[in-house]
C-alpha cells in the first residue's frame, strides 16, 4: 500500500477504537470542604496603566 493511501480497515479499527469509554477507571467525585478568597486587588483603571507600562518596556 503506498504512503497516503486510503486503508479501510484500519478507519474502521479506528472508530471502534475511539467510540468505546473505558470505565476501569475510579470515578467517584471528590468533596473539597473550604473556602475561597478573591483579591480583587487594584482598580482597573491601575491594572490599565500597569499593562500599558509594561506593553511598553
Amino acid at each position: 500500500m503506498s504512503m497516503g493511501a486510503y486503508d479501510e480497515e484500519e478507519h474502521e479499527r479506528r472508530e471502534r477504537k475511539n467510540s468505546t469509554v473505558d470505565t476501569t477507571f475510579d470515578d467517584v467525585r471528590s468533596d473539597y470542604h473550604g473556602t475561597v478568597e478573591y483579591d480583587s486587588g487594584d482598580s482597573a483603571e491601575d491594572l490599565l496603566k500597569q499593562f500599558e507600562k509594561m506593553k511598553s518596556e
